[in-house]
């Protein structure tokens, strides 16, 4: 993360909304589901403050990796398949995320038509939503990667086998090392790049022909 302030200040919309919406996702499905458990915990919202964890979050600032309060759900009281109840509602985070920064993506070309250079008199601007951009893809690939306790494992899970996902599952006491291991080593970010990478090019260029059909039909 930069050292500016203004840097962290422009970057905090992307990093507050992304953290949000991914929860709120998380409970939104839950309860679509039959479970009324993060509902109960005042997690069906979007105010910030009900899913902001400090640490976490200082952390995603500081060292570009973080976390928020996990949503509490009871997958017994889901309606129909257990294991696919849990896959769904861990995969409605990320693909929340995809669609913050689509959204994000799109009010920049239907602000700016001509990119990048239409925006530099509007420096702020484009820096906060580029920021909101990128951040939700990175939140959404994070998440999606299949070590425990992040959503992918889950994701994973609901996948294998009953009998392999447990004891895939199991793994989840060690995960947090393992996975800290991992991005200090540098081995995350070789993996992560290249697809951060692919997932920006797709966002950003469906949002601009989208954007450009859309000013061509109003103008």
């Amino acid at each position: 993360m930069s050292s500016d302030p203004l840097q962290w200040l422009l970057l905090l919309p992307g990093i507050i909304l992304g953290l949000t919406v991914h929860e709120y996702a998380h409970a939104r499905a839950a309860g679509y589901l039959g479970d009324n458990t993060a509902t109960l915990a005042g997690r069906l919202t979007l105010n910030p403050l009900s899913h902001i964890d400090l640490v976490g979050f200082l952390m995603l600032m500081l060292a570009g990796f973080g976390w928020a309060k996990p949503v509490p759900i009871n997958p017994l009281q889901f309606q129909g398949n257990m294991r696919a109840g849990v896959a769904l509602v861990s995969i409605a985070g990320p693909l929340a995320n995809i669609l913050l920064s689509f959204t994000g993506a799109l009010i920049f070309y239907l602000s700016f038509p001509s990119g990048y250079q239409a925006g530099l008199s509007n420096q702020m601007a484009v820096q906060m939503l580029m920021g909101l951009i990128q951040i939700n893809i990175v939140l959404a690939v994070f998440n999606l990667i299949p070590i425990p306790p992040l959503d992918g494992s889950k994701i994973l899970a609901g996948l294998l086998p009953p009998q392999t996902a447990n004891s895939f599952l199991q793994l989840e006491r060690y995960g947090p090392l393992i996975l800290i291991a991992l991005i200090f080593t540098g081995f995350i970010g070789k993996i992560l790049y290249p697809l951060l990478s692919i997932m920006s090019g797709v966002i950003l260029n469906t949002a601009a022909i989208i954007a450009q059909a859309i000013l061509s039909l109003l103008f």
